[in-house]
């Protein structure tokens, strides 16, 4: 039986190491799975889909927060309730109330078995359905706080998504622009000798590096342009990286 710990970042600007520390505080013996993609579903991240597939019964995937599971609540308690079933053990450090294992201790605790010899076989048959119903809604409670844990998480995303539109539509009333003014184009000249160290050394495409480590490695890099004698030395922001990482993937 093995343990991943499951890390993702939103965003360029976020650091992803915060989740691995969290991660391996807890579980330093824990396989650690990044990616840095993050989409709308949780099928579209394909460290998450490759994990999955490799699961095997009595795995365990922890996780920063309920959040790096899945964006979406629906999809999440559906992924949920799958692993569950698989015997693959869940673990939320931000959310240990919805922990696979507290969720079927829950089950174990709060379920009513009863063994029912009235001597009336109609009145049997009557408790029976009585105690089956309370069992299910003992059933539909701990689902609903399963549920409810990822409700919460979509709605704080779906919050930051609307306080970054309202400061972008803010900050465009009072005047500042918002992005590269029409007409102009950006003549990057680092741009390609970027792209060619991302290409050589990520994990990615044809290296065995980290995004950090890319990232290191080109700002240790220099190159000469063209017209120039003297070599210039790299430097790359991480926004800058993502961007010039994402454009060579969707070119392959």
């Amino acid at each position: 039986m093995k343990i991943y710990g499951y890390c993702r970042i939103s965003t360029p600007k976020q650091n992803i190491e915060r989740q691995v520390r969290n991660i391996l505080k807890e579980y330093p013996e824990a396989i650690i799975v990044q990616e840095t993609y993050s989409g709308t579903h949780y099928q579209g991240r394909k460290e998450l889909e490759k994990l999955i597939r490799t699961l095997k019964f009595g795995d365990t995937i922890v996780f920063d927060s309920v959040s790096r599971m899945s964006r979406n609540a629906e999809e999440g308690f559906n992924l949920y309730e799958e692993l569950y079933h698989r015997g693959i053990e869940l673990v939320f450090l931000k959310e240990p109330h919805i922990n696979t294992a507290t969720y079927r201790k829950t089950l174990q605790e709060k379920q009513i078995n009863m063994n029912i010899e009235s001597g009336d076989e109609a009145t049997n048959k009557l408790m029976l359905t009585f105690l089956d119903a309370l069992n299910d809604y003992i059933l539909t409670l701990a689902n609903k706080q399963i549920q409810l844990a990822f409700l919460l998480s979509q709605k704080e995303i779906d919050d930051l998504h609307q306080r970054t539109r309202e400061g972008i539509e803010t900050a465009r009333r009072n005047g500042k622009q918002i992005g590269q003014k029409r007409g102009r184009k950006l003549k990057i000249r680092k741009k390609i000798p970027i792209q060619k160290l991302i290409l050589k050394h990520s994990k990615n495409f044809f290296g065995y590096n980290s995004d950090n480590e890319v990232i290191a490695i080109i700002n240790a890099s220099s190159f000469t342009p063209d017209g120039h004698t003297k070599p210039v030395r790299l430097h790359v922001s991480n926004n800058t990286y993502y961007k010039y990482k994402a454009e060579l993937k969707s070119s392959m």
